[in-house]
């Protein structure tokens, strides 16, 4: 199993976020859970721009994407965003994600990014950055 722990980051809603009704654009979802798989990431120390420079010139890219909208967030909602690496195989990291407001959640979704190289062809995550993610080894989510 991975070996990072579920990461929580926060995200205001504002009026950016919303459409003419005052709730979140079903779209925005998806930058939240961009901002909080990015910022697990970073608290294993896989950053995207150190990608991008590191030897091997890679990027993630999403490959699939399950959400489940379950009540809307509005305007100026206080959001937690939690995300967990569920699986890290060859070139693929699959998150379970989730989106609440204090006790009531809101959204949830499984996504499944791929590891490229900047020509857009799957790269094998680095050994390194696989034992960051899954020192063990783990199966498909």
């Amino acid at each position: 199993m991975p070996s990072i722990t579920p990461s929580t980051i926060e995200v205001r809603v504002y009026y950016e976020d919303t459409d003419f009704s005052g709730v979140v654009y079903h779209a925005n979802y998806l930058k939240f859970f961009e901002r909080g798989r990015t910022e697990a990431l970073r608290e294993t120390g896989i950053g995207h721009a150190a990608l991008l420079e590191g030897e091997d010139k890679l990027a993630f890219t999403a490959r699939r994407l399950t959400v489940e909208f379950i009540r809307p967030a509005r305007i100026d909602d206080l959001l937690q965003v939690r995300s967990t690496v569920t699986a890290a195989k060859g070139a693929r990291l699959w998150f379970s994600q989730e989106i609440w407001r204090g006790a009531e959640q809101l959204a949830s979704a499984g996504v499944e990014i791929a590891c490229i190289s900047l020509d857009g062809k799957p790269r094998r995550l680095p050994a390194d950055l696989m034992a960051r993610l899954a020192p063990e080894g783990s199966g498909e989510g």
